[in-house]
């Protein structure tokens, strides 16, 4: 592998303060993972870079609404807030799912055990319960056969066991009119069982018009736990409208900002978001035997969306368009059944996984009327009736192997099929039905070695796979209407070194990796709401990654930094305008990968002053990022900065008061906040939010 030897400087540059850090007194106690072990385990213990967000650091970050506030500390994951409430966070690992126009892809997300992504790998994590939350475990690459259909790795959300009666009212107040109420009362309750259930609404009005938002959410969690078993009942409620300011030219992004593109006003572009989910979770221990638990999760739901997007009624004169408004209701279901066997030295899991998922897409003319009696943003003629379905069929096994005193060995297979289709019942323009069968495998093989007391080295290498999703199906790149059947998945091999350690009062960690990818899925063009994709060859993505916490009497310090080197290794065509029939715009080998970063950094100073309260200052920076795969233009490397205090007083016995204050872009930076990668329409901008403040009080009852 030829992927060590130019990283070496970039883990130098992180400034990994090992000598410093040793002169620390206070011992931190290992945090525990489970996601991609076959059972619990210390972090350091895990032979792939895996890192934890605690619940106190998602409770300091900000108002709990967006996973974005507590996930910049993790080496070499970017999570980028559009400030668009009608688009999901856009979140990628090591450059997957950078490509993504909305919605989460590439990336496995889990809410205690279920799933957050469908069975084609398209997820969104708006419904996240970040207020309950105990942790946040996020896994670099595909290193673990617990999970399928991802390139870029696992994002899991395990919500806190409650452990005692009591009740939080928050209210938060800030910038651009933001303001949430939420409401949380849990207790332990007799014969085992214990429930906590929450209530938050949230409402901003945007720093740029047209770009409020209302979020309405329900949590409900039911818990049971007996000699041997252990029953989980999680149900979710998500209700969120949102305005749409659209992306911005580099024209209108230099100018200001601020501004909101004129097709947004003009067409009202919207997004209305509906989903309930219900997830069971099931363990049984046995004893006796080698046979020592079993595990069952199931989950439904449904998800209602409505979107108006700002096309022109020209373009939709096409009779192959499916027009300019967006209906469908998404049914999706599936369940995970695994059994864990233990010798001495040995532990071994294997499961089932069945995922399914039917939208009953429809579409609309986003005007009434015709010539000088149209109305825009306004449902008219129906132009899409079609049912797309997504189904997944996965076993797997992972065996974690004792090689002497020393050495551990991590072991897995994954195989399985998924099946997409589209069954068209609007047949006026032409029949787009169609159906993809595609078959995977993903073994992955690990190893790791203690080289001293509190030094762990691993070693891994994997193959990863990523199918298309239904959305990047939907259209051909010739601009016709049909299901993208050329449309390939794309596969990859992952090879990962590293080294972590720990002593008393600090840790340290570093990653290097590479990855070679195989008919990479990529945007041919993207426009007017529609995006067509194409397998554009092959690509590779080198990188290291680091990260540091250091702690002494009241002070705490930690950086994360991240390098990624993503290029082209072939040449493709692309659609460089529109209209567009064919692809003709040359992508060279070795352009960037559009929307991955050259790098990223996150560093924190904190001070835990008792009376004084706590204090921070944190520092967020985001390499330059190119906004098409011709190259063409960029987004800027930026650093932002955030000052943050908090301090909690005893009210009573048993009832506390909790404030914090945040100063977000502290020093008013204009960035961009994220990108929309390949727009045809020269819109790749989203900017950043201007300097924001938040106020939180949080009125804490524990008994």
């Amino acid at each position: 592998m030829n992927m060590i030897g130019p990283y070496w400087l970039a883990a130098l540059a992180a400034g990994l303060p090992l000598h410093a850090l040793a002169q620390a007194t206070a011992a931190e106690p290992q945090s525990v993972v489970v996601s991609g072990s076959v059972q619990p385990r210390a972090v350091d213990d895990a032979p792939y870079a895996i890192d934890v967000v605690p619940r106190e650091a998602v409770r300091a970050a900000g108002p709990m609404i967006n996973l974005s506030e507590g996930l910049a500390r993790v080496p070499g994951l970017v999570v980028s807030n559009r400030s668009n409430y009608a688009q999901d966070l856009q979140i990628n690992i090591r450059g997957f799912g950078a490509r993504a126009g909305f919605g989460v892809r590439g990336i496995r997300l889990v809410e205690d055990g279920v799933p957050a992504a469908g069975p084609d790998g398209q997820g969104q994590v708006s419904h996240f319960d970040l207020a309950g939350a105990q942790r946040i475990e996020v896994l670099r690459g595909p290193y673990s056969v617990l999970y399928g259909n991802s390139s870029g790795g696992v994002i899991a959300l395990f919500t806190a066991p409650v452990a005692r009666t009591g009740g939080e009212v928050e209210v938060d107040a800030g910038s651009f009119g933001l303001r949430q109420l939420r409401l949380t009362a849990q207790s332990p309750l007799a014969g085992g069982w214990e429930v906590r259930a929450s209530a938050a609404q949230m409402q901003i009005d945007g720093f740029r018009p047209h770009s409020a938002a209302d979020k309405r959410q329900l949590q409900l969690r039911l818990g049971w736990r007996g000699e041997r078993d252990r029953w989980t009942l999680r149900i979710n409620d998500l209700d969120q409208p949102a305005q749409d300011p659209l992306g911005l030219t580099r024209a209108q992004f230099d100018q200001d900002a601020r501004q909101t593109t004129p097709q947004a006003l003009e067409f009202d572009t919207r997004k209305t978001t509906r989903q309930s989910q219900m997830g069971l979770a099931w363990q049984h221990r046995f004893d006796g035997g080698p046979l020592r638990e079993s595990q069952l999760a199931a989950y439904a739901g449904v998800r209602d969306v409505t979107q108006y997007l700002a096309i022109a009624a020209a373009t939709q004169g096409n009779p192959r368009h499916g027009g300019g408004v967006v209906d469908f209701t998404r049914g999706y279901g599936g369940m995970d059944a695994r059994l864990r066997w233990a010798w001495p030295g040995v532990d071994v899991v294997a499961g089932l996984a069945i995922d399914d998922q039917r939208d009953d897409r429809r579409g609309y003319e986003n005007y009434t009327g015709a010539d000088s009696q149209r109305v825009l943003g306004q449902i008219g003629r129906q132009r899409r009736d079609e049912v797309d379905r997504a189904r997944s069929v996965d076993g797997y096994a992972q065996a974690e192997v004792a090689l002497g005193e020393n050495w551990h060995l991590h072991a897995g297979l994954r195989a399985g099929r998924i099946e997409l289709s589209a069954d068209d019942h609007y047949l006026s323009n032409g029949d787009d039905s169609g159906v993809l069968r595609l078959h995977a495998s993903q073994p992955v093989l690990g190893l790791r070695w203690s080289l001293a007391p509190g030094v762990q080295a691993h070693a891994a290498l994997a193959r990863g796979f990523e199918s298309p999703t239904l959305g990047e199906l939907a259209y051909r790149v010739d601009g016709t209407g049909g299901f993208n059947t050329a449309l390939q998945p794309q596969r990859s091999t992952q090879a990962e070194a590293g080294v972590k350690a720990a002593g008393s009062g600090w840790d340290a960690r570093l990653a290097l990796f590479e990855v070679r990818t195989s008919d990479e899925i990529g945007v041919a063009t993207n426009a007017g709401g529609r995006s067509a994709f194409q397998n554009v060859g092959r690509t590779l993505r080198r990188g290291a990654e680091a990260g540091a916490g250091w702690r002494s009497g009241a002070w705490q310090a930690q950086v994360a930094l991240g390098t990624l080197h993503a290029v082209y290794r072939d040449t493709f065509k692309v659609c460089a305008g529109l209209p567009c029939n064919a692809p003709t715009a040359v992508v060279a080998a070795g352009n960037r990968v559009a929307g991955a970063p050259r790098g990223t950094l996150f560093t924190a100073l904190s001070w835990q002053g008792g009376a004084w309260g706590d204090w921070a200052l944190e520092a967020r920076g985001v390499g330059r990022t190119a906004v098409n795969d011709r190259n063409t233009d960029a987004a800027a490397g930026y650093a932002v900065a955030a000052l943050r205090a908090s301090r909690s007083w005893a009210l009573m016995s048993g009832l506390d008061l909790e404030v914090l204050a945040r100063v977000d872009n502290l020093f008013d930076r204009h960035h961009a906040g994220s990108l929309i990668v390949n727009d045809a329409n020269g819109r790749f901008f989203e900017p950043g939010a201007p300097r924001q403040g938040l106020l939180a009080l949080r009125l804490v009852a524990r008994m």
